[in-house]
Formats: C-alpha cells, sequence, structure tokens
C-alpha cells in the first residue's frame, strides 16, 4: 500500500449532517489568527480541503474541521472548517461535531456533567459545554459568535424568479432569509430541485447587486446561505430548508444559520432574550436556541446566540492519497 499523504479522521454527525473531524496529517496552519490560517489555507491548501471533502473520499454535501492548536492562548483548541462550499468562518454543526469527538476520544479532559470547551474559530471564541453522562457526549450547548441583522424586508430582482423579498443576518456566515411562500414553492423535499436552484439564484443575485461585509471578519463578503423559511413558522417553532453553495441542502438545523434567524426575529421585537428557539431542518431534526444578551459588532446592534444539539460518532478512518492516485483533489459530479 502506497501513499503520498495520510490524513487520520474521526467522522461524526450532527442531528443528520456529517462532520469530517481531521485529527491529524495538516499540521499547523501559518497564521496569527485563525481567520489568518483560514485565509491561507484557502489560498495555499485547498488541495486538502478539495481531497477530503470531494467525491471519492467525500460527497457533494460533505463537511468536516481540521484541528489546530489555538491561535489564542484562552483557547483548547482551533479549528479551521471545510465543506463543500470551501472554508467557513464559523459552523454550528461542524463545532458541536467537534466537540463530542474530542470529549469521545478523550482527547480534551472529560468532566461530569458539562466538560467545557474552548475553541478558536475563524469567526471568534466559541464556548462549548458539553453534557456528559458516563463518559458519553449526550448533547453540546454553544455559545456562539455574536450575530447581527444586517438589512431587513428588502427586496432584489432575481432573474428567472422575479422580485423576492428577503432580509439578511449575520450568525457565523451570511444568511438571507426567505419566506417560501414568497417565491411560490412548498416546503417539501419532492419540490428540493427547485428550491435549491431558487436559491443559488438568490445567492448571484444578492452577491452580485448587494453583496454584504463583515465589518470585522476579512475576507467574509459574500452570502453562501438561503434559509427558506416554511409557511406557519413562528418565533418560538421555525422550519426552514437551507440552501447552500455550490449546490446543497444542509441536512442539520444549522447553528450559524439558527444564530442569523434569531438575530433576525430579535430585531423584529418578535423572540425576547432567554427565551428558547425551536429551529428545524429540512429532514425534520432540531437546534433548541436562544439569545443570551446584546452586545455590538463594530457599532451595529448584535446579539449573544447558544444554539443546543447533538452529534454521534460514526467511524474513525485514515485517509490516503495513492501518488498514482488520477484524483489527486478528488471532483465534482
Amino acid at each position: 500500500m502506497r501513499s503520498s499523504k495520510v490524513f487520520h479522521a474521526v467522522d461524526s454527525h450532527t442531528e443528520g449532517m456529517p462532520t469530517r473531524v481531521i485529527t491529524g496529517g495538516v499540521g499547523p496552519i501559518p497564521g496569527d489568527t485563525m481567520n489568518d490560517r483560514r485565509l491561507y489555507f484557502i489560498q495555499h491548501l485547498d488541495h486538502i480541503r478539495q481531497l477530503l471533502v470531494n467525491e471519492p473520499r467525500g460527497h457533494a454535501s460533505m463537511s468536516g474541521a481540521i484541528l489546530q492548536p489555538p491561535a489564542r492562548p484562552d483557547c483548547d483548541w482551533g479549528i479551521v472548517f471545510i465543506e463543500a462550499s470551501g472554508c467557513l468562518p464559523m459552523c454550528g454543526h461542524g463545532t458541536i461535531g467537534v466537540a463530542t469527538v474530542l470529549v469521545e476520544t478523550g482527547m480534551v479532559e472529560v468532566v461530569e456533567p458539562v466538560t467545557t470547551i474552548r475553541l478558536d474559530t475563524p469567526a471568534g471564541l466559541v464556548v462549548a459545554s458539553v453534557a456528559v453522562t458516563d463518559g458519553r457526549a449526550v448533547s453540546v450547548t454553544l455559545d456562539n459568535v455574536p450575530a447581527f441583522t444586517e438589512r431587513l424586508d428588502e427586496t432584489i430582482e432575481v432573474p428567472g424568479v422575479g422580485t423576492v423579498p428577503y432580509s439578511l443576518a449575520f450568525g457565523g456566515n451570511f444568511y438571507a432569509m426567505v419566506n417560501l411562500d414568497d417565491v411560490g414553492l412548498p416546503f417539501d423535499r419532492t419540490r428540493q430541485t427547485d428550491i435549491l436552484k431558487t436559491g443559488l439564484r438568490i445567492m448571484d443575485a444578492i452577491n452580485t447587486q448587494a453583496p454584504p461585509s463583515h465589518p470585522e471578519i476579512q475576507g467574509v463578503d459574500y452570502c453562501h446561505h438561503v434559509e427558506f423559511i416554511a409557511p406557519g413558522s413562528t418565533a418560538q417553532h421555525s422550519r426552514h430548508a437551507m440552501a447552500i453553495h455550490p449546490g446543497w441542502f444542509d441536512r442539520s438545523p444549522c447553528g450559524t444559520g439558527t444564530s442569523a434567524r434569531m438575530a433576525e426575529l430579535y430585531t423584529r421585537g418578535q423572540l425576547p432574550l432567554r427565551t428558547d428557539f425551536v429551529n428545524e431542518s429540512f429532514i425534520g431534526s432540531t437546534f433548541v436556541g436562544r439569545l443570551t444578551g446584546t452586545t455590538e459588532v463594530a457599532g451595529i446592534p448584535a446579539v449573544t446566540p447558544q444554539i443546543t444539539g447533538r452529534a454521534w460518532v460514526t467511524g474513525t478512518a485514515q485517509y490516503l492519497l495513492d501518488p498514482n492516485d488520477p484524483y489527486p483533489r478528488g471532483f465534482v459530479f
């Protein structure tokens, strides 16, 4: 067996969405901050992401996280997120997966009933409180980075769709919130192709006509997520289909998307602080969110979101690259 590369991984899923946690084989990524490391990885090491998430080792909806030494001294681990759409500044389901893997593998000191893990992400500090019973990670509660509403109740002209009302909020990534009724589509997985095509058109219209830009995180100046809100959704229980660039759906309820949705609902005066909010995914899995306080991001009013979800370890693996493999970066089908 020949191999020019070996990557050690623990695979997991968070409420249905995979996280391939890379525990070895990458080495330290240069950079003074985790976002610097993310940007360096995008420019110089993206072939590693492609190898690990593309077919034949991954699939069109693959997601993962590369463990790193933290860039800040008050954290236990650093994370660079990888997925089919690129390298995200923050990933909620991925962080829940990472925290679960760290406890289940003993890569942190495990304390019952709660193990607290401080994680250095490209979007900032995220604290994971892992509920532990008999050494097992039962659930994870994330104190996420600040979330804020960037625009509320605006419209955009979308070729092939028409005038689309939407709001845009940041919860670790930028999310366009669009009511499915406003684009004439049902909350129905048999119509997923139509929903996805519409989502990609909306993303393209926003990024072409009115791209967002985070005031503090370099390189976060695009919208790659459209959170299609199902009819009947409320500030207590919301259902959605999360369309993601370049063409897939989040299987989980989406932690950063839940954070963005709560920020939007708070801006509308519909979601008070310290009130549970259930966010349901396209496959029916749920996260429970709540807003724990208010803050500011570069003078913009913001909220501090908290998300609770579950993850399960699905396997361990060593991913290899044979020097004669004709697909060293995998492929997209």
